[in-house]
């Protein structure tokens, strides 16, 4: 089974950035570069919205719309850990974040949260 536990989210103003951080780990099969990367979100009252994948080398990588041009994934395979940095971010990216290694989100961490205020 793999553990994920996602960091780096706080409460920031309009036009700041963020840099979210998950870290995963498993048992003595794990190997975290056989798998790709998803950041998923849940804003308050939503369901889960899918944000960005990046492919199992890090060359790959997409996003949604709502973020493109302002956010960027990586990924350190060496650290076993995935990034999402958030630039200009807007009130409607409030959200939990979590990573995840499918695209619908169910096998997911803890989440972590990004609140966007003026």
């Amino acid at each position: 089974e793999v553990g994920l536990v996602e960091s780096g989210g706080a409460s920031v103003q309009p036009g700041e950035s963020l840099k979210l951080s998950c870290a995963a780990s498993g048992g003595s099969g794990f190997r975290f570069s056989d798998y790709w990367m998803y950041w998923v979100r849940q804003a308050p009252g939503k369901g889960l919205e899918w944000v960005s994948l990046i492919d199992n080398n890090g060359i790959i990588t997409k996003y949604a719309d709502s973020v493109e041009g302002r956010f960027t994934i990586s990924r350190d395979n060496a650290m076993n850990t995935v990034f999402l940095q958030m630039n200009n971010l807007e009130i409607e990216d409030t959200a939990v974040y979590y990573c995840s290694i499918d695209s619908a989100g169910k096998r997911r961490g803890q989440g972590t949260q990004v609140t966007v205020s003026s």
